[in-house]
């Protein structure tokens, strides 16, 4: 997710987004309030296409047996149990779709992440319909949408391997994000997804190990990462894992691994059509840094053989220099005293969740310590002939195929990541 000077037509653009999340309420309910209407996101699920995804892949009934669950709910405890076992419920079925096991349920390709985003989707528009037979406040409410973001999301299902830094099994965190730009082609997929989905709970085996991976998604949503989802679920981790990599869809035909993020927002619409230019919102602004650089061994992943697809160490940000009121490209990172327009991945929620993540890091004391950064994927492509969003095809077998290898080499490209930050630290 990055819109930059990308001029890759209407599919290169590029992202990473980010999942919401308010503030639970544990006091007395307050007075109980309409049920609010569905937003932008959730009213796409109307056209044909979201549909097809969700009969084509079993997830069409997720929804309507998830409203059935809230209907028997008597208490506002009975609903918050009901939405933290099914949206985990919702996690984990994507999962083993994606990984195979149990039945397809649906002729849709295993490794689609679509059916996740879709259903959840719907989930979250009946939770927000809902009309219970008890009071339900407005922050009630609130914190059981933010219940179930989290626990269908697997930001909940986090399990690493115990032991300390360098014993044992290595323990990899990394997240993805929906997909984006639905109103210029809803059939979209996102292979950061894909990628989280394929590898949550497996162990890749490197030359310094095996290495257990955790992935959890986030939404591509301003507002959430303003309220600190990224924070949220990545803090009690960080200081736990060998190494961390947040993945996002970038630029077409290749990979990068951005070396430096910045500290600003530049404006593009997010899945609710929302837009947001300033500086990245964060806690404790008078400390925050205009920039942050990844730790990843990006020398040792560009030079590895992984997949079909070049990788590239990308250097170049956009800033506006000291003293000046222009931006400027610069090739080679940023200048001294400057102020951030574009990182290497630009100024939408893929920059921004790198930058919030490594500033995470390094405001934990981890950054000589902690290997982690971001890596853009390639855009995910539709075969030649499967080009007209009215028209198409939700799938093709080119479709389905570049997915498949982009989820294989970022898979490779963690196991490279791993194996060189475990030689670094000998």
């Amino acid at each position: 997710m990055r819109p930059i000077r990308v001029r890759i037509g209407v599919l290169g653009l590029a992202l990473v987004a980010g999942l919401a999340a308010p503030t639970a309420a544990t006091a007395a309910p307050e007075a109980a309030s309409a049920a609010p209407a569905p937003t932008v996101e959730e009213r796409r699920l109307d056209g044909e296409v979201p549909r097809e995804i969700l009969r084509r892949s079993g997830f069409a009934a997720v929804a309507p047996a998830f409203a059935r669950g809230l209907g028997r709910a008597d208490s506002y405890r009975e609903a918050r149990a009901v939405v933290a076992r099914e949206g985990a419920a919702l996690w984990r079925r994507a999962v083993d779709r994606v990984q195979g096991r149990g039945p397809a349920r649906g002729d849709l390709s295993r490794n689609d992440d679509r059916p996740l985003y879709w259903a959840r989707l719907g989930m979250t528009r009946e939770l927000r319909a809902w009309e219970p037979g008890f009071k339900l406040s407005e922050r009630q409410r609130a914190a059981l949408l933010t219940e179930l973001e989290r626990t269908s999301r697997g930001q909940t299902d986090l399990r690493l391997p115990r032991g300390g830094h360098g014993k044992g099994v290595k323990r990899v965190l990394l997240t993805g994000f929906d997909p984006f730009t639905l109103d210029r082609d809803v059939r979209i997929s996102n292979p950061s997804g894909a990628v989280a989905l394929a590898l949550d709970g497996t162990v890749i085996d490197t030359p310094d190990g095996p290495a257990r991976v955790e992935t959890a998604v986030f939404p591509v949503r301003w507002a959430d990462f303003a309220e600190g989802t990224v924070e949220r679920a990545l803090r009690p981790y960080l200081p736990r894992v060998d190494l961390f990599t947040t993945v996002s869809q970038g630029r077409v035909g290749r990979f990068d691994v951005e070396r430096t993020n910045g500290a600003w927002r530049g404006g593009f619409p997010d899945n609710d059509n929302v837009a947001r230019t300033e500086t990245v919102p964060v806690a404790d602004p008078a400390s925050q840094p205009q920039w942050t650089t990844t730790t990843l061994p990006y020398a040792a992943i560009t030079a590895a053989d992984t997949g079909r697809f070049p990788v590239y160490d990308n250097t170049s940000v956009t800033e506006i220099p000291a003293g000046g009121d222009e931006p400027v490209v610069r090739p080679d990172g940023p200048t001294p005293g400057s102020t951030a327009r574009e990182g290497g991945g630009g100024n939408y929620l893929s920059n921004e969740i790198a930058y919030r993540a490594t500033l995470l890091r390094d405001r934990l004391g981890l950054h000589g310590t902690l290997p982690g950064g971001h890596v853009h994927t390639p855009v995910l492509q539709f075969g030649a002939g499967n080009t007209d969003p009215a028209a198409g095809a939700v799938t093709d077998p080119e479709f389905v195929r570049n997915r498949l290898d982009i989820v294989a080499q970022t898979r490779a490209v963690v196991g490279v990541a791993v194996s060189a930050a475990g030689t670094d630290r000998n």
